[in-house]
């Protein structure tokens, strides 16, 4: 009997198709191994309406906002297997598109019992995420650029269950917008602590 399709999904939260997020994603992906089915979504193409914090997701388990791009990644995430997340950092953070995307997609990450407690959707489901900015390395790190991004989504990775199993960040961009070889060694190494 063979064994069930793992289902990968990769959030690319960069506005820039060929850019160093990009390219760390896709070596990711590229890395999976035959049995994975990769389901890429590039955030900042999407339509996706900002929450409304109305909370009625979270009763209904699913947004009632008009449909947008964020039902579609949101049945995307309530089937995946493993997530991959990537993001350029603005002001040590996620991009704008992407916390949006994770705002709206709340209510297939966690549930919330009667009492408010949040309940994990994700319960150990691996994770790896990715980071790139224009500070140089060290200085991306001391100045919490690359380690903003991690923080925030390991916020989210925390309420939904998700387990980072890896992170990997790229400094000083500007300068230096193309992958050196180590580097895409350590993307593919990233895919084998997801499978």
């Amino acid at each position: 009997m063979q064994a069930p399709e793992m289902k990968v999904v990769v959030l690319n939260g960069s506005p820039r198709r060929g850019g160093v997020v990009s390219q760390m994603l896709g070596h990711v992906a590229a890395s999976l191994p035959e049995g994975c089915r990769v389901e890429e979504v590039f955030v900042h193409e999407l339509r996706v309406r900002p929450c409304s914090g109305c909370m009625r997701c979270r009763t209904l388990g699913r947004c009632v906002l008009p449909e947008d791009g964020a039902h579609r990644v949101a049945e995307l995430l309530r089937e995946a297997d493993a997530l991959v997340v990537g993001s350029p950092c603005y002001w040590g953070n996620m991009t704008g598109e992407l916390k949006v995307l994770f705002d709206r997609v709340v209510c297939v990450m966690m549930e919330e019992r009667e009492n408010g407690w949040p309940v994990p959707l994700h319960r150990g489901k691996r994770a790896v995420v990715v980071a790139a900015c224009n500070t140089v390395w060290p200085f991306n790190v001391w100045f919490g650029q690359t380690g903003g991004v991690f923080r925030a989504v390991r916020e989210v990775f925390r309420w939904s269950g998700f387990r980072v199993v890896g992170t990997l960040a790229k400094g000083g961009c500007r300068k230096r917008g193309e992958l050196t070889p180590r580097e895409i060694e350590k993307c593919k190494k990233l895919a084998k602590k997801i499978c």
